[in-house]
């Protein structure tokens, strides 16, 4: 009786890998939703609204003019290749499933099937999003293909992704990074010459660049099973380092706690951006602001790729007025991700004790943002005195101007007190 008794209880203490993955899942999409919700507020989705619509107008005005001989085979090949290849493996594990999952190791067969489905079903979308993206362009180059190829090609699309999926979850049993990367380099460049001849519907050398592909794959199949089990710090460290990623992003439009992020030297930088601030005590938090901007990872780098990503369509985009409006939607994306700047600091108990009057960090935070607009401003301007388009520089330079000042006053100053 006592026997029964104990094996009852142990069947129910019992580790279950569905009900785990269960609830690492749904702690999950509890964290990301939380912040999605603020990535994807009103502001953004109008400003991405916007972009895409113009974007998708003067490319489809672009198409009409394509010349014949455009390499749309290499376009098609190099992002479906890239597309495919990139295959991470979320597996939800954290730190601590180090020391507690690795007895229960030779169970977690289940719970990582449930990964391998979750990582596929996930990225779909970036299949969807390339194949509707590219799908015009290719049945301009190529109108005899027809509909039901371009669907075959999208067809091999999802079954190259699987099988790049599969082998990059069996070479993370692998510690050697090197070969992690060679093997990634490998699949890429099969990957890219197979869609590559896929798209000028060259099928006999599309088999044998796949049939290539399939060996390599093979390969590390028969590899991976040689060795003795699971690399979970790896497997964790990829995981931590995917979540990171999608923090700093997050981090962008609300405050994210529990954040770590990297600090980089930059020295000339930092130099040159402070050189003018005057040693007193009034200037401390213009400093501080200063040194945070260009010596975060997440700042600079924001306000520089939304700087050219603007120049770009300011550039290309042959309407004035398109111009203009990309000009101001991008001064206030810009202005709009560097406000979080002024939370930055606010877990550090230093930054309190300072002997500054809060206006001063007010002033500091607001004069700094103002500057940051007005040299964007100036150099949305200076694309269209290169262009020499008068309309142009007139309605970015004093338009600008004065929608920095304003966005200024009436937005940013009540949300920083």
């Amino acid at each position: 009786m006592t026997i029964c008794i104990f094996s009852s209880q142990r069947k129910k203490t019992m580790f279950n890998a569905k009900e785990f993955w269960n609830r690492r899942f749904q702690e999950h999409i509890k964290e990301t939703s939380r912040y999605l919700k603020y990535i994807f507020n009103g502001h953004i989705a109008i400003a991405m609204f916007f972009f895409i619509s113009a974007l998708a107008y003067y490319y489809q005005q672009w198409l009409l003019t394509v010349p014949k001989d455009f390499p749309t085979e290499w376009i098609v090949g190099i992002i479906f290749g890239m597309a495919v290849s990139y295959s991470p493996v979320r597996t939800l594990l954290k730190e601590p499933d180090l020391v507690f999952l690795l007895p229960a190791e030779y169970k977690l067969g289940d719970y990582f099937k449930r990964s391998l489905v979750y990582s596929f079903i996930v990225q779909l979308y970036v299949i969807l999003l390339v194949a509707a993206a590219l799908g015009p362009l290719y049945f301009t180059t190529f109108p005899a293909l027809g509909m039901n190829y371009y669907l075959g090609m999208i067809g091999f699309m999802l079954v190259i992704k699987l099988i790049n999926m599969m082998a990059n979850w069996w070479m993370l049993k692998e510690r050697d990074k090197n070969i992690r990367q060679t093997d990634l380099f490998v699949r890429t460049l099969l990957s890219i010459v197979f869609f590559f001849f896929l798209a000028q519907g060259n099928q006999l050398f599309s088999i044998i660049t796949g049939s290539l592909l399939l060996i390599v794959v093979l390969y590390i199949y028969s590899l991976a099973h040689k060795k003795a089990g699971l690399v979970f710090d790896l497997l964790i460290e990829k995981d931590q380092a995917r979540m990171r990623t999608f923090y700093r992003i997050a981090n962008m439009f609300t405050d994210v706690p529990h954040l770590k992020n990297p600090i980089k030297k930059r020295h000339a930088l930092v130099q040159l951006f402070t050189q003018g601030v005057p040693f007193r005590q009034s200037q401390s938090f213009t400093y501080l602001y200063r040194i945070t901007f260009i010596r975060s990872s997440d700042y600079l780098g924001m306000y520089f790729r939304l700087m050219v990503v603007g120049g770009l369509a300011i550039w290309f985009v042959p309407n004035v007025w398109i111009k203009a409006a990309f000009a101001f939607l991008f001064l206030y994306l810009s202005a709009f991700q560097m406000m979080s700047l002024w939370n930055h600091h606010r877990t550090i108990a230093w930054v309190d004790i300072y002997p500054v009057d809060k206006e001063a960090k007010q002033r500091a935070m607001v004069q700094f943002l103002r500057q940051l607009m007005i040299l964007q401003t100036f150099l949305f301007t200076l694309l269209f005195i290169i262009q020499w388009n008068p309309v142009g520089i007139l309605i970015t330079a004093v338009g600008g101007t004065v929608f920095s000042l304003a966005f200024i006053k009436s937005y940013v100053k009540p949300r920083i007190v």
